[in-house]
């Protein structure tokens, strides 16, 4: 399809091809997921509103919809990932992080301060709106609102649902807080991700231990303490003793023939 024939490019690829219609890429082969409720794909095609009227969270997809952009009245971006492309450059105010590895959290947060001045409305996006820039949403929250780590995670979570930070995003946030407050807040964990992959978390309390029956009481008897029933002394016991005694008793109940007396007549 030639670029003319339609306004904007996927929002995967960024070629021109009919992706929300189901049509194949021609040159990455991919589609849209076939899905029978349609209610969720109009849901996900808007980004998540954090702040409203201010600070919006969401996916490089939702980055790619200019029109419903224009709707919420998004005039300004915030790119965490480098390799995503500023696809409305004419129509839209960039600002893109440059290091895909470490968080530039106060870059991020210098960009959004300054929307906030200018009572811009922003949407902060990462490739899927799970990771990176919720983290950069939440270290926002942490800085201009003065919340701690958890609250302001709570409070994204409530909001977008799908996020699901990695386990190194937490620890820059983690460190992050420390920065601002000069120490970790760990007296709420009960809305912090967990990352123990099924496994139990060390930092849980152990389980009481299992109380062990007392075998040396004073007041009982021990069992070793007593001879067994069939203890016999060494010197008294002859084998085979119980059936010789018997033969003798059934000779002396029973004469032999010679003493029986026989009638003589």
């Amino acid at each position: 399809m030639r670029k003319r024939e339609r306004e904007n490019p996927c929002g995967i690829c960024g070629h021109y091809h009919k992706f929300e219609e189901g049509e194949v890429c021609g040159v990455w082969g991919h589609r849209a997921p076939v899905s029978p409720n349609k209610t969720s794909l109009q849901v996900s095609a808007f980004p998540s509103v954090i702040l409203p009227n201010f600070l919006y969270l969401g996916s490089y997809d939702n980055a790619s919809r200019s029109e419903l952009l224009k709707t919420q009245g998004i005039t300004r971006v915030l790119n965490t990932v480098p390799a995503c492309q500023n696809l409305y450059k004419n129509s839209f105010t960039y600002h893109c992080l440059q290091d895909d590895k470490i968080l530039q959290f106060d870059d991020a947060v210098q960009f959004l301060e300054q929307c906030e001045r200018d009572k811009a409305r922003v949407l902060v996006h990462c490739m899927s709106g799970k990771n990176k820039s919720p983290a950069i949403v939440i270290a926002y929250l942490m800085k201009s609102k003065g919340w701690r780590l958890q609250p302001s995670y709570q409070w994204v979570k409530e909001r977008r649902s799908s996020v699901e930070l990695s386990q190194d995003a937490y620890q820059q946030l983690q460190e992050y807080e420390q920065k601002l407050f000069g120490s970790c807040d760990n007296s709420n964990l009960a809305g912090a991700p967990s990352f123990n992959f099924g496994f139990s978390n060390p930092s849980d309390p152990l389980p009481l231990p299992v109380p062990i029956p007392a075998f040396n009481n004073l007041g009982a008897t021990s069992i070793f303490a007593r001879p067994p029933p069939f203890e016999v002394p060494p010197h008294g016991f002859t084998f085979g003793s119980d059936r010789t005694q018997r033969s003798m008793s059934e000779n002396l109940s029973n004469p032999s023939g010679s003493d029986i007396p026989m009638d003589s007549s």
